[in-house]
């Protein structure tokens, strides 16, 4: 995934959780924030962070997003709306699912009373298979392992549940964790933030719903997949 017009700034404070102002060569801006997480640990005043200009045709009320913060030496991407479009990029590159022959790849597909972040359909052999892949943003990072979510999310246990329901209903489904940054050892659910996010993460694994969890090389315009990352074992949460 590529950014347009990409600018170096400096946080200085986030009102709310869609507004922030940063400091751009020496001038106050007011800058959207495309990323309801608290990110309390990543936007602190005078991080460097990286700023993306909206097109000049936009009817935007602010000019830029905030699209990456570093956090010491690593560049970490917090644009919610990217994971989905990076996902998609390494499924029809075949980074990722490589043994899949995809026929059909869709993103935003309505099932029961949501819509799941990507559908698609694959042949194996004679048979044609159909599946679900929900997508999470991962941007909490405590010394290299990698926690989700960074705040409660009942909609994220919503599409997990609905996940299991379509599991049983004869879809192949997966949840993949895009860890929105490079060289992290680990993943885990964040059990002290969303005990019940945990709990049922792992009960969907026990059900066939299949959890995978990648990395990104994240540079100031550009964001891919990177490598698969290590999935602590969910049982603990049993």
């Amino acid at each position: 995934m590529k950014y347009n017009q990409v600018i170096e700034a400096e946080f200085i404070r986030r009102p709310n959780r869609f507004v922030s102002y940063c400091n751009i060569n020496g001038v106050e801006e007011k800058v959207h924030v495309p990323n309801t997480g608290r990110c309390k640990e990543l936007l602190v005043e005078g991080a460097k962070v990286i700023l993306s200009k909206a097109d000049e045709t936009s009817k935007r009320k602010t000019k830029y997003s905030l699209i990456s913060v570093y956090k010491g030496n690593r560049l970490i991407n917090i644009d919610s709306q990217s994971p989905n479009s990076i996902v998609e990029e390494a499924l029809k590159n075949r980074t990722i699912f490589r043994d899949y022959n995809f026929t059909r790849i869709k993103r935003e597909q309505k099932y029961g009373n949501s819509r799941l972040d990507i559908y698609y359909e694959r042949e194996d052999g004679e048979k044609t298979i159909k599946g679900f892949i929900e997508v999470k943003g991962v941007t909490l990072e405590l010394n290299n392992l990698c926690l989700f979510p960074d705040a409660p999310t009942e909609r994220g246990l919503k599409h997990i549940l609905e996940l299991v329901k379509a599991h049983e209903e004869g879809y192949e489904t997966n949840i993949i964790f895009l860890i929105q940054m490079d060289n992290v050892d680990k993943f885990a659910p964040n059990y002290e933030m969303h005990p019940e996010f945990a709990k049922t993460l792992a009960k969907c694994q026990k059900e066939g719903v299949n959890i995978h969890a990648f990395s990104c090389k994240v540079a100031p315009d550009t964001v891919v997949l990177s490598k698969a990352i290590e999935i602590i074992d969910l049982n603990v949460f049993l």
